[in-house]
Parts: C-alpha cells; sequence; structure tokens
C-alpha cells in the first residue's frame, strides 16, 4: 500500500433519454481515465439517463433502461480494476431515489441515494424523487429482476472502505448543507458546479463532477469539473468546451489529507453520526508509488459575464443545416448575430484542436465530408443566414448597421422589403371592413397605430420562416435553417415585443440575457473580434421602427415607450424576482437608491406603471421563444418564474398602499433619510 492516489472526474455532455449516446460516453470517460492511471472515475448527476428527464422520471422504462445500461456497464472490460461511480435514478420499495451507484470489477458495492434534494430556482427534485433519511443502510435484493448477477446491495448512506482509504459521496445540495465535516473520510466526491469556503475547513480531496452543455432543457451548464485538496485547487476543467468528454485526473498525496486533519479536526470533541463502512479489498495507491510526481496547485479561472454569454454557444441545438436571424441593425439582433460568429470561432478552435466529433458535426451540416472550418468568417458563411426586412419607416441607417455587420462576420445577408406584404394584409383588412388603418401622427387612434406596428412585426416573422424553409432549397442545397429570435430578458420582463413576430422562432439566444449585459457583450465582441460595425450598433438608440419615419430619422425609441430606461429596467427585474418584490416593497427600495435622480412621487409612478405592464404582457411568457437560462430574474415561466400569467391589471390594494406612503413622503431629496430604512 502506498500513499498517493490518481483520480479522475469528468464533464460529460450527456442527452436526456439518450441511452445509446450516454453509455458510449461513459464508457470513453472510464477509458481515458484508467489510461491516466485512475483507480477512481466520478460522473455527473445521473448521467446514465440524463439530468433533464424531467416527467419522464415517473416512467418506469427510464428506469429499467438505466439499469440495462448499468448491466452493460458493468459487464464492459474498460470498466474492470477501478472504482466507477455513476448517477441514475433508482426505484427502492416503490419510491424514487436519485442515486450514485459504486462499483469495482462486475460487482455493485454501494447504492447512496441522495438525502437534500435541489428544489428552488431551476429544480423540481421533490417533484420525481424522494430524499434518503434513513440512518442505517439496507440490503436490497431486487437488482436481479434487472438481469443483474448479484443479488444483494447495500442501500444507504454510507462510506467505502478501501486498503488505502475511505471514499464517501455527497450529491448537490448536500455540499452546501451546514454540517461538520471532521468525520468525514479522506476522499469526497461530489456532483456540483459551485462550492463555499467553509466546505473544506477539515480538508480531504474533492471531486466535483458536472454535465455540460443543454441535455434537452431550458439550462445550459458550463461543464466545469474540479479536482481540491484541503481546499485548494489542483485540476480544474474547461468552461463552455465543445468536447463531448472532458476527464481531469490528479495524483495526490494522502498524507496531506492526514497532516491537515490531524492538526485541525478532533472528532471527539463534536457529536457527529458515525459512517457505516463497506470494506473493499482494493487499493487506491500503490507501495512503488515514491517517484510518482504530485499535481501542483493551479489558480481558478472565471469567465467575465461577457465571456460567458459568448461561450454558451448554439452547438447543442441540433441545427438541421444552419441558422437564419432577422438582423435589424440593433443591440439585440446583432448580439444574436455576434453569439452564432462566436460559435463559429469556438468550432474552428475546436477542429484545430483536433476534435474529431465537432468535425464531424459540422460535415453534417454543410453536407460535405470533405469540409473543414479554417476561418470563422468562412464557416458563418456557410451556417448563417442574415436578413434585413425594410419597411417604409425603417431608416437607411439601420439598414447600413445590418449590412457592415453581416459583412464583418461574414453571414449571407438577405435585403427583404416587407411593404408589400402589409399592403397585401391591410388590403384584406380594407376589402372585409371597408376602412384603412391609420397611425398616430397620420391622424389615426392608439388601437390603429398599434395594430399597423403589430401587423409589421407578424409579417416579419411568417417571412423569416419562410425564407428558412427555403433558401437553400432555391439555392439548390439540402436542409432547412434553424430561425434564431433576438428579445432580452427585459423585453420579455415588460412584454415590449408583438406577439409572434420576430420574437417567435426556434431558439433565442439572448431569451435569457438582460439589455446591460448584452451592451458590454457587444462591446467585448467589438474589441476582441475587432468587429468594427458594433460600434455604431452600440451608439444608436434602441427602436422598433414601426412608426414612420419624422423626416428620414427615426422618432420612436423603446425607452420611450416603454417609459423607463433599460438601465432602471434592470433594477426593477432583481427586486421583482431575486427580491421578491411586490410593488408595496419594490417602492419602499427604490425611494432609497433612486433617492438622487427621482422624488418618491417619481418613483410610484414609474412603479405602476412597470407592473401595469409587466401584468398586462405576462400572458406572452406562456409563447416565449425558449432559451438558456441566464439571468437570475429571467421570467421564464416554464421553470423557474412560476406566476400566473392572468392578473387583475388594475393592482388597487397595492397602488393604494403606495398612495398612502407617497402622501406622507417629502418631496424634496434632502429631507429623506440617509440611511435606508428596513421595512418588514
Amino acid at each position: 500500500m502506498g500513499r498517493k492516489v490518481t483520480v479522475a472526474t469528468c464533464s460529460l455532455n450527456q442527452w436526456a433519454l439518450d441511452f445509446d449516446g450516454n453509455v458510449l460516453r461513459i464508457l470513453k470517460s472510464i477509458e481515458i481515465a484508467k489510461a491516466s492511471g485512475a483507480k477512481y472515475r466520478l460522473g455527473p448527476e445521473l448521467e446514465i439517463c440524463g439530468y433533464g428527464c424531467a416527467d419522464h422520471f415517473y416512467e418506469s422504462d427510464t428506469l429499467l433502461h438505466c439499469f440495462q445500461v448499468l448491466k452493460q456497464l458493468l459487464e464492459s472490460p474498460v470498466t474492470q480494476d477501478i472504482i466507477c461511480d455513476v448517477g441514475m435514478p433508482v426505484m427502492h420499495h416503490n419510491v424514487r431515489y436519485n442515486c450514485r451507484v459504486l462499483f469495482l470489477n462486475k460487482k455493485i458495492l454501494l447504492i447512496r441515494p441522495k438525502m437534500l434534494l435541489a428544489n428552488h430556482g431551476n429544480n423540481r427534485e421533490f417533484r420525481w424523487f424522494s430524499a434518503w433519511i434513513i440512518i442505517f443502510i439496507e440490503m436490497v435484493r431486487f437488482l436481479s429482476n434487472y438481469a443483474l448477477l448479484q443479488v444483494t446491495v447495500p442501500f444507504g448512506d454510507a462510506v467505502l472502505s478501501t486498503k488505502d482509504t475511505c471514499i464517501g459521496s455527497e450529491i448537490c445540495a448536500e455540499l452546501w448543507n451546514a454540517r461538520r465535516y471532521c468525520s468525514m473520510p479522506k476522499l469526497i466526491f461530489n456532483y456540483i458546479l459551485q462550492s463555499n469556503s467553509y466546505l473544506f475547513q477539515s480538508g480531504g480531496i474533492y471531486l466535483f463532477a458536472n454535465q455540460k452543455g443543454c441535455d434537452g432543457d431550458r439550462l445550459y451548464y458550463d461543464g466545469c469539473s474540479m479536482i481540491a485538496i484541503n481546499g485548494d485547487i489542483v485540476a480544474q476543467g474547461k468552461q463552455f468546451s465543445l468536447d463531448d468528454v472532458e476527464v481531469i485526473t490528479a495524483t495526490l498525496d494522502l498524507e496531506d489529507v492526514r497532516s491537515y486533519r490531524g492538526e485541525r479536526c478532533h472528532p471527539h470533541m463534536y457529536e457527529h453520526k458515525p459512517y457505516q463502512r463497506i470494506k473493499v479489498d482494493f487499493s487506491l495507491s500503490d507501495c512503488k508509488d515514491i517517484f510518482l510526481p504530485t499535481h501542483q496547485l493551479v489558480e481558478w479561472v472565471f469567465h467575465s459575464p461577457e465571456e460567458e454569454i459568448r461561450c454558451s454557444s448554439l452547438h447543442s441545438s441540433r441545427s438541421e443545416a444552419g441558422f437564419l436571424l432577422p438582423l435589424s441593425g440593433g443591440v439585440d439582433s446583432s448580439s444574436s448575430a455576434c453569439i452564432v460568429y462566436s460559435m463559429c470561432v469556438q468550432v474552428c478552435q475546436a477542429v484545430r484542436d483536433g476534435n474529431a466529433q465537432v468535425l464531424e458535426d459540422v460535415q453534417r451540416l454543410v453536407c460535405d465530408a470533405s469540409y473543414r472550418p479554417e476561418e470563422p468568417r468562412e464557416m458563418c458563411g456557410r451556417l448563417f443566414t442574415t436578413c434585413y426586412m425594410a419597411s417604409e419607416n425603417s431608416s437607411e441607417d439601420t439598414r447600413n448597421r445590418a449590412k457592415e455587420l453581416a459583412a464583418q462576420i461574414g453571414s449571407n445577408h438577405l435585403n427583404i422589403n416587407i411593404d408589400m406584404a402589409v399592403k397585401g394584409m391591410l388590403g384584406i383588412f380594407s376589402m372585409v371592413m371597408g376602412k384603412w388603418p391609420k397611425f398616430r401622427v397620420n391622424g389615426g387612434s392608439s388601437r390603429e397605430n398599434l395594430a399597423l406596428q403589430n401587423v409589421q412585426a407578424r409579417v416579419r416573422m411568417i417571412l423569416a420562416y419562410l425564407f428558412a424553409q427555403l433558401c437553400l432549397w432555391a439555392q439548390g442545397k439540402p436542409g432547412g435553417l434553424l430561425v434564431l429570435g433576438s428579445a432580452n430578458v427585459d423585453e420579455s420582463l415588460t412584454g415590449y415585443f408583438t406577439k409572434y413576430d420576430c420574437s417567435s422562432a426556434d431558439i433565442n439566444p439572448i431569451g435569457g440575457v438582460s439589455k446591460m449585459d448584452l451592451k458590454r457583450f457587444l462591446q467585448y465582441c467589438a474589441e476582441h473580434f475587432r468587429l468594427t460595425a458594433l460600434k455604431s450598433v452600440l451608439a444608436a438608440p434602441p427602436t422598433a421602427e414601426l412608426e414612420p419615419l419624422t423626416e428620414g430619422q427615426v422618432s420612436q425609441t423603446d425607452e420611450a415607450d416603454m417609459g423607463m430606461t433599460y438601465s432602471e429596467l434592470s433594477v426593477i427585474g432583481r427586486l421583482r424576482k431575486i427580491s421578491k418584490c411586490g410593488a408595496y416593497s419594490m417602492f419602499c427600495k427604490l425611494i432609497h437608491s433612486w433617492r438622487e435622480t427621482c422624488s418618491p412621487s417619481q418613483v410610484a409612478a414609474k412603479v405602476k406603471h412597470f407592473f401595469k405592464m409587466y401584468s398586462v404582457n405576462r400572458h406572452k411568457m406562456t409563447t416565449v421563444t425558449p432559451s438558456y437560462h441566464a439571468e437570475s430574474y429571467g421570467p421564464d415561466d416554464n421553470r423557474f418564474d412560476l406566476r400566473p400569467f392572468l392578473y387583475n391589471t388594475r393592482w388597487s390594494w397595492q397602488f393604494r398602499c403606495i398612495d398612502h406612503e407617497t402622501c406622507e413622503a417629502p418631496q424634496h431629496l434632502s429631507e429623506l433619510p440617509l440611511m435606508p430604512c428596513n421595512y418588514i
């Protein structure tokens, strides 16, 4: 028995219910781990079936196929002579559990069920699983039902005791539960994205495994796995890598853990739960490891928000032949275009690095087995079509900005005039109803004005799908294009978009990102990719260009239409979701944070206006285009923001409370207290 252990953890691009693909990726990760000398391999949570199965966890088929995969893993020669730790759902006594299954040389050593379930934000584990609360392990006898030769298996919270060390598990939410760890084993393996410093206070070797990419729902996993010893990082995986399988290993000295714990931990001074130990006739170390070098500490690498937007590419979108984007020359659509260009940059780099899977995917998209992407602009021209959809209300400035950006990123750019289609729609209405609606500036009513804006927006959606389906056909090429949307978080929150317009698409790359972050992202792209066209995009006022121009210039702006700035809306969005503020609490907080710019009555007016806009337009979120979850104040009602979509939009009681406080409040800023008040 030696003192040094080599361990491996991995990030896998698993897909929900893709059992064939998932098992191949698991086996590949084990093979890589063994080739690196590892004696322990850790995989992501629920890796066999995929984390995002949702209500498919209710199906007995999901459980059956997981055990069939487990049987294949047990019988594979790849899994011999290494402790494998995989994640899968298990039903025990008619109760489903989220489990870790640890096995060695065709024998299951332990099934360890999750004891603390994640049930906040986008997580709904209580919907499908039960938490294990029993303090002892059970010997279960059901495995033979799944064609496994083993009759009984330990099931519960226990640790593996090998010849040289002790191995324990923590799963996701268990890691940040406030418990003492003095009695925990020397090797603790877990499966989450983040950690807190107190988790390492008792020492030990921690391994983190993680999912990567999108496994079928709104979550996008960054794939960053990690290995640490006594609170110090020794190995970090790549974030947002395009590799389907990434394995990181580290060789560490168990004596470092023993020395650390010997100084800091005194288990007899604290109450702690004695862990049941399962003896394993196996050693992670080798008696001849004295010359085996150990891994040194590394500095953790953090991505900026702009880099995260750039790296969260569309490689999981399963496009048939590429993408089509209505490019207006504004911040939002330009951001979607830059994300596609960023994807091309990542893909070209991955191909240069020898990623065969990425190269195969690209060749499939372009229907050319000999194609090899070398330069992002050229690849963008192969996969990406942009179109400027002009109307009589469009300005030359926006047309030129879209054209210039398309030229710099290399997309196939189309100029489409929608006036004929708009007039045709209005002609049908006029023929039936005998009236022709007018814009407000031409003497029309507000209803006419809004309807005329909406018909332009909706015609653009129809044309976007038409061109996405047929533009390659017209060029004699196979396949169709995925339509990309460009509505940001703030617009979704207030409903400042037309239902079933260009916000309706197959995928919305920026649907989880705020306007303020998108501006910073474009600034980053302008500098990082040298896209000079973005400077004029950033300098221009945001506008939908749906109302007539004034002397050739835009007269309509988004912020004027919304009645608040994007900066103000970003603050309001965080108060609504993160701080869980209703109208009254939001007013109470904003009179202090906005004291330098707004009086209490002005704050009251802005809060009331926001809640009216939010409640009137909340129904739009039921049809909003899918996007990955990026903002902690995102309004997506599919998983994250579970609020009604129908409201009494008067908010009479709430607004009366605000009015009462406004009447009592001093209207001069100097009269407000300097220190913020506490509101209950």
